[in-house]
């Protein structure tokens, strides 16, 4: 085997690890407020959020192509490889980082700002697309804004409705509905977060000349779906617990608010192709609804931990990639 098909193996694995670890990762912004509420068994709710993610990411590509074209382009890509491959190092990093200190930070920050970062390291600032980059970051910005609107009003409008019936049957109810609504969240979820990974997998066929378009091959998008499936499989206790417990204290109909909302705007962004943070879009949704419900009941330190992680994750990210690439280009 030549370099550029052991060098195009390796990015393909890492990029299922990365999907992998995303699973894990980010799985717990699907079902953590089902899990809190009791609606579902830790277990259970695994499982259904597994099978959904596996069937969302089965669904759709639209996502997958922009991040093959819109960040930098993997046809003119100076060494294309070591740019993808240096991107995948450091957004796993980070992941397991902060997954490994129970933090909510943002899959999809880390591996836009790796690329950019190792992209910049390879050939300068002139690398970027900043049409579609800024397109990208917009979206990123702004759906975990409309997702606390849309958290507080979708709350505000269930006070209204049910504010005479009986608190206990009417949570009951809601606990019933959280098992949908939960399923719905990880079938979104996975309808947009497991593109990443194919867009970069597609990326580095591009730049090593084995795709001469970014279509989305069929063997990419499974394995990608499965990777996701298998990582989701495994779980991610410790956000589950900062998700579930730590922004504020979930009821049923807080939990289902919370998932409607959540969602929403993500499958409002797969449609529309530009990827969106999951784990932003799902936690600004919880903290629309706690403010909805009792703004003194919201959890306000572990809401401003988790913005400054998703503040640094794009520049840290991007920094580490850029290191990354510098070491394995004077390597290679």
């Amino acid at each position: 085997m030549d370099g550029v098909l052991i060098i195009t193996i390796l990015i393909v694995i890492g990029a299922l690890a990365f999907d992998f670890i995303n699973g894990f990762h980010d799985t717990a912004n699907a079902i953590a407020t089902a899990v809190s509420t009791k609606a579902l068994k830790p277990r259970h709710a695994i499982i259904l959020a597994a099978v959904m993610n596996f069937a969302g990411a089965m669904t759709f590509t639209g996502v997958a192509k922009t991040i093959t074209k819109d960040i930098v382009d993997p046809f003119t890509l100076q060494n294309g490889s070591l740019v993808i491959l240096s991107a995948l190092i450091a957004a796993i990093f980070w992941n397991l980082l902060t997954w490994y200190y129970g933090i909510p930070s943002s899959s999809s920050h880390a591996i836009i700002g790796a690329i950019a970062g190792a992209a910049i390291a390879a050939a300068g600032f002139s690398a970027l697309h900043y049409k579609g980059f800024l397109k990208i970051l917009e979206a990123l910005i702004l759906s975990p804004i409309l997702a606390f609107v849309v958290g507080y009003i979708i709350y505000s409008i269930f006070k209204v409705v049910f504010k005479n019936n009986n608190l206990t049957k009417t949570n009951r109810n809601f606990r019933i509905l959280q098992i949908f609504t939960a399923a719905l969240q990880a079938f979104t979820h996975g309808t947009n977060d497991a593109q990443k990974a194919m867009g970069i997998i597609t990326m580095a066929l591009i730049a090593n000349g084995y795709a001469t378009s970014n279509d989305i091959p069929f063997w990419v998008q499974f394995s990608c779906a499965l990777a996701m499936g298998l990582g989701t499989s495994v779980g991610g206790w410790k956000i589950i617990k900062t998700v579930g417990g730590k922004i504020m204290k979930i009821r049923p109909v807080n939990g289902v608010a919370a998932d409607l909302s959540g969602a929403l705007i993500i499958f409002g962004a797969t449609f529309i192709h530009l990827p969106v943070s999951t784990t932003h879009v799902i936690s600004s949704s919880i903290l629309g609804v706690g403010s909805a419900h009792r703004l003194k009941g919201v959890k306000w330190g572990t809401a401003q931990r988790m913005l400054i992680t998703w503040v640094i994750t794009l520049p840290i990210s991007a920094t580490i990639a850029g290191l990354i690439y510098l070491l394995l280009d004077a390597i290679f």
